[in-house]
Order: structure tokens, then sequence, then C-alpha cells
């Protein structure tokens, strides 16, 4: 489930920096310059996630399963 939240994540700071750029070439500059700022922060969440540590073990590795769980 993870991943598939770190993916729609990562769609949607592409959608944002395409709409940033639209909205730069249009004047719109305060508002793109907020959508480029989300963005890295959405790419700064996905890279916490994903980036192992010194262990070796990437946060989202840790992580128990669903499969896992008990019950």
């Amino acid at each position: 489930m993870l991943d598939f939240a770190l993916s729609v994540l990562m769609l949607a700071v592409v959608a944002l920096l395409l709409g940033a750029f639209v909205l730069w070439r249009r004047g719109v500059r305060k508002q793109a310059a907020l959508m480029v700022l989300l963005a890295l922060i959405g790419i700064a969440n996905v890279l916490i996630w994903t980036i192992p540590d010194a262990e070796g073990l990437a946060p989202a590795e840790r992580l128990p399963q669903a499969s896992d769980a008990p019950g």
C-alpha cells in the first residue's frame, strides 16, 4: 500500500510541476512558486521513505507488511 501511495505522490508532483509551469507562463507567479514548493516537499517525502539509512534499510522496508499483520 505504501508503494501505491508513493507512486500517487510522484504523479501529483509531476502534475504540480506542469501546472506551475502553465501558471508561470500566464503570469501567476505566486501560485506557481507555491506549487513548486509543494512539489519539492512531495519529492522530499518520497526520498525520506525510500533512501536507505546506515544499516541499509529504508524506512518503508521497516514497516510490517499487511500480510504479516496478526489476525
